[in-house]
């Protein structure tokens, strides 16, 4: 296997020891595919970092955690990668440990192995549960800083949050809603990937208030438990769809848009108004094609160094940094950056 780095460099970026590193890069008998594939996903990460770690500065090694559809694990990984070289003079590499599903036991498990390998720091994007709290705990309390992406968990000692402000997120969702309506009195349909994830619960909340207070007395139903991902949620939207034949509109929370186009085509019905979140891949082709009617959209960059920096800060690295939340940004077909 071909590579520029010491055993050492390599073990610290997979997280396995160097014995195990040594015997994957001498091709040794006895290592798991999924162990060799760790070490050449490493060596990839380093070589993406190569021109990071030539800099003169304080060195200093972040975990990203989250779970997450891979659409959007993919665009922030790109994103945190892209920001690092801007720390400088800090030199900052990064580990990243996604799942698209998993429990929270397993999130925890994951938590408490980086806080016992050592880290300098941990972005995570994990649901709010006493179990999370705790282990959050437990690496601050090691002298490891957390910030928390995209969904929050208040009741922990993270250094903050970085993220959009959910609760405005899904009132624009329902002013977008409500003005595209008009006076159609259709039921709308939101989609969730899991209730565990507050700031899911936080936009669900956001919405359904501002609907109230527009005056318009309109039905309201809810899926959740999908984890987001197309296999799971067209079924779930074909059942809703059946079951409720007023369904003209969709508010994703949680992502699956692809699934929940296929389910309305399936059904021959139209869907007058279908918001969702976050310019990945798929809804970016959405919108193109005019499928989705807007997207909120934030600036993946800005948040991933924004919690590098925070991260950077509560190590004594960085004087102090602004956490104001990220703006929230209405995209069209007609205004896509």
């Amino acid at each position: 296997m071909k590579h520029r780095y010491k055993v050492r460099e390599i073990a610290q970026q997979s997280g396995l020891s160097e014995a195990t590193v040594d015997r994957v890069l001498h091709e040794r008998p006895g290592v798991r595919e999924s162990t060799r594939a760790e070490v050449q996903q490493a060596i990839r990460d380093l070589d993406k970092q190569r021109t990071q770690l030539k800099l003169s500065g304080r060195k200093f090694l972040v975990d990203v955690v989250m779970q997450s559809p891979e659409r959007f694990t993919t665009a922030f990984r790109a994103a945190v990668e892209a920001e690092l070289p801007a720390l400088a003079p800090a030199v900052v590499r990064s580990r990243f440990h996604f799942r698209e599903t998993g429990s929270t036991p397993a999130m925890v498990e994951t938590l408490d192995r980086i806080g016992a390998r050592g880290t300098q720091g941990v972005i995570v994007k994990a649901p709010d549960s006493v179990e999370v709290v705790e282990a959050i705990d437990r690496l601050t309390a090691a002298g490891i800083p957390v910030v928390t992406y995209a969904t929050d968990v208040p009741g922990s000692s993270r250094a903050g949050y970085v993220g959009i402000d959910n609760r405005a997120a899904g009132a624009t969702a329902a002013y977008l809603v409500d003005q595209w309506l008009g006076e159609v009195s259709s039921t709308v349909l939101i989609t969730l990937s899991s209730n565990a994830f507050r700031g899911e619960e936080e936009r669900e909340m956001g919405f359904r208030a501002a609907l109230r207070s527009f005056g318009t007395d309109r039905t309201v139903i809810d899926i959740a438990e999908s984890d987001g991902l197309d296999a799971t949620i067209e079924s779930l939207v074909l059942r809703a769809l059946e079951q409720n034949p007023d369904i003209a509109a969709v508010y994703s929370i949680g992502g699956g848009n692809v699934a929940t186009t296929r389910a309305f085509e399936r059904t021959g019905r139209a869907c007058r108004v279908f918001i969702a979140h976050d310019l990945d891949e798929d809804n970016t082709r959405l919108l193109r094609a005019g499928t989705l009617s807007a997207v909120l959209h934030h600036d993946l960059r800005a948040d991933a160094h924004l919690a590098c920096r925070m991260l950077l800060q509560a190590r004594g690295a960085l004087g102090g940094v602004a956490t104001a939340a990220s703006p929230i940004r209405v995209v069209t077909p007609y205004n896509q950056p």
